[in-house]
This record gives C-alpha cells, structure tokens and sequence, in this order.
C-alpha cells in the first residue's frame, strides 16, 4: 500500500478505524527526512494491512504539538489505537520490518488490560 497523507481532519479515522498505522511525521525542508521517505515507502507496499501515513509537520503544527514531536523524522505505530511505539530518526529498512514484526507480536489483550488496569489505579 503506497503512503496516505494524514491531516488533523483525517487523523482520528486512520486511528479508529485500521488495526495498525504508522506514522512519519516529517517536513519538506528536512534532508534526513527526505532520505527515510523512499525506505518509508518501499516498505509500505510489503504490508497492504497496515496503514503507512505521513504527517507533515509544517502544516499539520497542531497534530504535531498534540504527539510532542520535537525531532523529524519520527516514526510512531498505533496498533489498536495504542501507541506503541515512538522513535526520532531514520531507519533502514530492515529496522522498519524489524519494528513491525514485533508491533505484530504484541497481545493486545494484555496491552488493553494494563491499560484499564492502570486507568482503574488512577481513580
């Protein structure tokens, strides 16, 4: 699957409503963010089930600031609308498939439940 802009508009539904989704948040200006970009999506279209998006820092500044993103360009993975990981700076593309094999191996029943758990510990 070729990469997908993602906007503030569009953000939620790409979250909600797809099982996995990556996210490059980048900007035009930046070199290394330019150089991840063809990696980015060589490797997009090896997993058609997973949603690879791309945010552009310079005009999405709020989306950007909500995730606190102080470094481009970096690369964050929902699964299940939990964010599971989160990392500045470029990767190969074996570290990519890397990240992803291990997203995939993730119980997310176990995730969900310490979430509730730590949620119910907060009231």
């Amino acid at each position: 699957m070729a990469t997908v802009d993602i906007t503030a508009d569009t953000f939620e539904d790409a979250i909600n409503k797809n099982d996995i989704v990556i996210i490059d948040f980048w900007a035009t200006w930046c070199g290394p963010c330019q150089s991840f970009a063809p990696i980015y999506g060589e490797v997009s279209e090896k997993h058609a089930d997973i949603i690879f998006g791309k945010v552009d820092t310079e005009t999405e500044q709020e989306l950007a600031g909500h995730f606190q993103i102080r470094s481009i360009p970096t690369l964050m993975i929902f699964r299940e609308q939990v964010v599971l990981f989160s990392q500045p700076g470029m990767m190969n593309a074996a570290q990519l498939e890397d990240v992803i094999g291990k997203v995939r191996e993730i119980d997310m029943t176990t995730v969900h439940a310490d979430i509730a758990k730590q949620e119910s510990d907060q009231t």
